[in-house]
């Protein structure tokens, strides 16, 4: 017997999964919630759902789907919503699967505050909490866990994760503000966000937001910050895109329990990019550094006996998303080619091969890897403890960035149990 799960939130984002987790061999039932009937109806009259929905298992808000037999709910609705919601799903007895960031909102203090309540509800309840946060399934990622299991790094040195989005970049930020603000809750949000932290003098900024660029150091050499000190920048055009935060840039640097130094930046005001992607990451070793899609190796010489004649020379190469992926089971790629080339016609489907795709190829690895963890009863890899990792590092940097680079000690809640 497989496993149910209810899909809460069904926007652009929510609608981009919702497929995904329907096909998954290990999902026999799935239910769907969202406070807006039309978004519902696109997958209700949908026949590619039929087989694993029932007209019972429809729900117009969340008190109700909690109150349904389901195992776990995948929570995608909007960032400030993330973490009550993920806590109310886990007191009604459900596994959580929550879209980035645990919470976005100005205050960090708030933010620390809903990390520590996630992982105390998971402690109490025994329900398993998963953040999809999509750079941990990045192919880069992927390849670079390997090679540090396999000690190809040797002894973590300098890293650097960013996430280099302009407002004006081609997934513009003012459309995504803009969308956020229209229905129920992006209503109730304007008023939220005005009374109780705009008109408080409190203001966020890119730093609330920092999964993209935090989590790919964090999880490849497992280790967690320390202390930072960061700096900001602020917009100087009176931009009303950026009314709402302190800073439209921000960059910090770590201290991390490895001892390796971690630079961290978030822009939101600055054009392009640097080097090869946005949204990266690159990792430093003894022995071996990751860079732009290339390994390098340092062959070092036997120091009991040097032969100065003879010394070894580093070598490099590019390494291609192939190699990089790892690879899924073989019942579970043919499920997800069938969600994703569902249009097609029989013989328009054969040709095809399934390429992951989502954020770098990200998202069915984060469907796959909750819809096990569910089905095994066990912790996921993207656990509350390090989710919570991923944010402690962004709400300091701003801490820090907001006292002009003032050197902050970073809190940890330790390894998931």
């Amino acid at each position: 017997m497989g496993i149910s799960i209810g899909l809460v939130g069904l926007g652009q984002f929510g609608s981009a999964f919702a497929p995904l987790f329907k096909a998954h061999p290990l999902v026999d039932r799935i239910a769907l919630c969202d406070r807006e009937a039309d978004r519902i109806r696109r997958f209700a009259d949908d026949p590619f759902y039929a087989d694993k929905l029932a007209l019972k298992d429809i729900y117009l808000s969340l008190d109700d789907i909690c109150r349904a037999d389901l195992d776990a709910l995948v929570i995608i609705t909007q960032p400030w919503l993330h973490a009550p919601q993920c806590i109310q799903a886990m007191q009604a007895g459900k596994h959580v699967y929550s879209a980035v960031p645990i919470s976005c909102v100005p205050d960090g203090d708030e933010i620390l505050e809903w990390c520590e309540k996630i992982i105390e509800t998971c402690t109490h309840t025994g329900q398993h909490y998963m953040l999809g946060e999509t750079t941990y399934y990045r192919p880069e990622a992927q390849f670079c866990r390997r090679q540090a299991a396999a000690g190809k790094f040797g002894d973590f040195v300098y890293a650097e994760g960013e996430y280099l989005h302009d407002v004006d970049a081609g997934c513009n930020l003012r459309q995504v503000s803009y969308q956020r603000s229209l229905g129920q809750a992006g209503q109730e949000w304007r008023q939220t966000a005005a009374s109780k932290y705009r008109d408080q003098g409190i203001l966020g900024g890119p730093m609330h937001y920092p999964t993209h660029s935090t989590s790919g150091p964090v999880c490849v050499m497992g280790a967690h910050a320390v202390e930072v000190t960061a700096y900001g920048w602020r917009n100087r055009t009176q931009d009303p895109h950026f009314a709402a935060d302190a800073f439209s840039n921000e960059f910090a640097f770590f201290r991390m329990s490895n001892g390796a130094t971690v630079r961290i930046a978030e822009t939101r005001e600055a054009a392009g990019i640097l080097g090869g992607d946005s949204e990266t990451f690159r990792i430093m070793g003894t022995l071996g550094t990751f860079s732009e899609n290339r390994w390098f190796e340092a062959r070092r010489p036997d120091l009991d006996h040097l032969d100065y004649a003879n010394l070894p020379k580093p070598s490099s190469r590019s390494v291609d998303r192939a190699e990089m992926f790892e690879p899924f089971p073989p019942e579970v790629t043919a499920a997800f080619k069938r969600a994703v080339y569902r249009d097609l016609s029989e013989e328009e489907f054969q040709t095809r091969d399934f390429t992951p795709g989502g954020h770098g190829g990200s998202h069915p690895y984060l469907v796959h890897e909750f819809c096990s963890a569910v089905a095994e009863r066990r912790t996921p890899a993207i656990n509350a403890w390090e989710a919570a990792r991923y944010m402690v590092m962004g709400v300091m940097a701003h801490k820090s960035a907001l006292r002009d680079g003032e050197t902050l000690a970073c809190p940890d809640w330790g390894d998931a149990p």
